[in-house]
């Protein structure tokens, strides 16, 4: 028999109170000053709010809060119960804090300049400016506050939705060159340490039901981020299913994705970094007559087609890659792919760890304006950022031999 996980003890715990208990359990849950988001917990069941503060607490203190909130209600019983069970799980009871040592911060310290989350410079001024340990700990406690986590545990346990359509029912609209497109996301993907949930040519019910089941991918609990990549014909607030035609128009809303990740239908993903890229048209408006991927564009020149789309995402810790500013196209070259994920391709290399995400999308940007001379120019842009600390991909922990 596998052992008892904190999140399973916790469901255990929680189903044996009674209604009346439940709901005060609740009322302590959000009167902590750490406490989690109302909304998620308020109504919601047992198995719902379990969850929920699993991940808002972590694997590693859930239980220890649980007993807190248990001694506040003064249940007495059900603290001495949980504790046994915690106990002879050998999980979730928050160990001694160890003793801070001088070495250690120096330590902590040069592996965030390693890690490229702080410069050399900013790394001697915490040392200088702060004469004790204390202060020290306390000011290396900010900075490191300021960054997404990322664990070998959480980087163990990425996933990554790549969905590609390249055949339509209607030949003409085919999207030659996205296999190439599919291959690098795939290989980039995964050489960042993500594992690679994959789909090929989808209707737009199609797309919406694998972002519903990415969501109840077993993964999500314990990675640090997710990434979300779509390759499709597009316009305006729509990705086009395989099956669109001018009298069937079989297209997803992309404001769906927000809403399928974010907290109130996907609490494992609460204060985690979810990356969205999308290689699509945001329309048909483009500096020459050019092939593009909204539908019946014809153009003579290059070989390139061109892809649409724009959307609106409200949730939080969300960032998106687009690859065209509004009404435009985006260009595909049918033998290397598109534009944006050649350039997304580049600049991810194994040194790009020493940036975060925000950076390394402002230096595709840069790439693909510059990508071309003439009048068939492409603007990336990073769209409705909505991210609260800074996000490093690798943070060491990936082998550069890769």
């Amino acid at each position: 028999m596998a052992p008892k996980s904190s999140k399973r003890i916790l469901k255990n715990a929680l189903k044996k109170l009674t209604d009346e208990e439940f709901k005060d359990f609740i009322e302590e849950l959000l009167d902590r000053k750490d406490g989690v988001v109302k909304h998620l917990v308020l109504g919601k069941d047992r198995m719902d709010v379990a969850n929920v503060m699993t991940t808002h607490y972590t694997e590693d203190n859930v239980v220890s809060v649980t007993i807190e909130i248990f001694k506040e209600m003064s249940l007495h019983q059900q603290v001495k119960e949980l504790a046994e069970e915690a106990q002879n799980a050998g999980v979730g009871l928050s160990a001694p804090a160890p003793v801070v040592t001088a070495e250690i911060i120096h330590q902590l310290l040069d592996d965030l300049e390693l890690d490229g989350v702080l410069s050399d410079e900013e790394k001697d001024a915490v040392v200088q400016k702060n004469a004790t340990k204390p202060d020290k700990a306390g000011e290396l406690t900010k900075l490191i506050d300021k960054v997404y986590p990322v664990t070998e545990t959480s980087y163990n346990s990425r996933v990554a939705l790549l969905i590609t359509n390249i055949k339509f029912s209607d030949m003409t609209m085919n999207r030659s060159g996205a296999e190439k497109d599919e291959e690098n996301m795939e290989k980039l993907l995964s050489s960042l340490g993500y594992e690679v949930v994959k789909y090929q040519n989808l209707t737009g019910k199609g797309i919406d039901g694998a972002l519903k089941k990415f969501t109840e991918h077993p993964k999500l609990e314990q990675t640090d981020s997710v990434f979300v990549v779509i390759m499709s014909h597009g316009k305006r607030e729509k990705i086009l299913g395989v099956e669109w035609k001018k009298d069937n128009p079989d297209e997803f809303p992309v404001d769906n994705i927000f809403k399928h990740l974010g907290s109130q239908s996907c609490p494992e993903l609460i204060d985690k970094p979810k990356v969205i890229i999308i290689q699509a048209c945001r329309g048909g408006q483009i500096g020459s007559v050019l092939v593009s991927d909204s539908p019946n564009t014809v153009s003579q020149h290059e070989n390139l087609v061109a892809d649409d789309i724009k959307y609106v995402h409200p949730e939080k810790d969300f960032i998106a890659l687009l690859p065209c500013t509004p009404d435009t196209v985006a260009f595909r070259n049918p033998d290397n792919g598109s534009v944006l994920i050649q350039h997304i391709v580049e600049v991810f290399h194994p040194e790009s760890y020493q940036k975060h995400i925000l950076e390394l999308f402002t230096e595709i940007m840069s790439h693909v304006a510059k990508s071309r001379n003439r009048k068939e120019l492409q603007m990336a842009i990073i769209d409705r950022c909505t991210l609260e600390k800074s996000f490093y991909l690798f943070q060491g922990l990936l082998d550069n031999s890769n």
